[in-house]
């Protein structure tokens, strides 16, 4: 059986994800994925059984101690099967795991100073035009590196207050339809269509919706975050985490933020951690370490990462996580 099928594996929860995926249909055509953090390896374990695929990109999906060697082990499985693959990250790599991964002739494009949407471009330009230089400039603004050499590039072609309203429409557009999949695809299809988001239809009804409901988190990050000497933290019950811990961060005074929820799955918080502009500790490399000591699992940039910590381990979470931040 002739392998043809090209799919590409992206992160579902940013326009960093989306907005990779969108590039990599408008480059190359194919099916697209969208998955969380944890959803990696299972998506990988069905594709590798998938005796149609020639090729497979993976975008802005982040490893962890606790899943790299999984991946590599994947990776093997389907490079024997002679699925080019290509990898494309700008989370943190241990130095041996990128050996490997370049060792099996995956082509691997990674630095942690752009964002995965920035990359895309970069890579592949000669097979793109202006909006995917535009989607890259939304991309950077909505991971805050719109000040690195490329993103910023990127940017100043275009008007900043028409790219900042664009990747802020797209950003609320994705947050508020994460138990939609479907949708999240409908997304990549006008964006790979090159379509603005705010000429996606109903976009600005749902933009002002999700505005509604970070409002009101305000108020109840002023009632319930809690101090720690070196972080500030609170168990959100009605958004998402990564919603919530920006406030935590910045209307406590620390340096870094943290917000938890329980996921669906039983017995889990998901971690969203902040770190303000002073905070010199790269934060991805400890919260990695902390989750995977913790039988969780997690990682990330300097000042933005996340985790998924068993629940009844969130308070050891929160004091080893404190006690390193000296």
């Amino acid at each position: 059986m002739a392998r043809t099928r090209t799919v590409c594996v992206s992160h579902k929860e940013d326009a960093d994800g989306i907005g990779a995926a969108s590039l990599i249909r408008k480059a190359f055509g194919g099916e697209t994925k969208l998955v969380d953090y944890p959803g990696l390896m299972n998506e990988l374990e069905s594709l590798k059984n998938d005796e149609k695929l020639k090729n497979l990109y993976i975008c802005d999906l982040g490893l962890s101690k606790s899943n790299q060697d999984q991946f590599i082990d994947l990776l093997k499985a389907l490079r024997k099967k002679k699925v080019a693959i290509t990898y494309i990250d700008h989370h943190d790599i241990e130095e041996p795991i990128k050996k490997k991964i370049k060792a099996m002739k995956v082509k691997l494009i990674h630095t942690i100073n752009e964002c995965t949407t920035v990359q895309v471009y970069n890579a592949f330009k000669s097979k793109l035009d202006d909006y995917g230089s535009f989607l890259a400039a939304c991309a950077a603004v909505t991971d805050y590196m719109e000040n690195r050499p490329i993103g910023s590039a990127q940017l100043q072609r275009f008007d900043r207050q028409f790219v900042l309203l664009e990747a802020t429409t797209l950003t609320f557009t994705i947050t508020s339809h994460q138990k939609d999949p479907e949708y999240l695809l409908y997304l990549v299809d006008e964006l790979s269509g090159s379509k603005y988001p705010h000429a996606i239809p109903n976009v600005f009804e749902f933009v002002s919706v999700q505005a509604e409901r970070i409002s009101g988190v305000i108020q109840k990050v002023k009632d319930n975050m809690k101090k720690m000497k070196n972080l500030s933290y609170m168990e959100v019950k009605d958004s998402g985490a990564s919603m919530a811990v920006n406030f935590v961060l910045g209307l406590s005074g620390k340096e870094v933020g943290v917000a938890y929820k329980l996921r669906e799955e039983p017995g889990i918080y998901a971690v969203s951690v902040r770190g303000s502009r002073t905070c010199k500790i790269h934060l991805g490399r400890i919260v990695n370490q902390l989750a995977t000591e913790l039988g969780g699992s997690g990682g990330g940039h300097d000042k933005a990462c996340g985790a998924v910590i068993p629940k009844e381990k969130i308070g050891l979470f929160l004091k080893k996580f404190n006690a390193k931040l000296k």
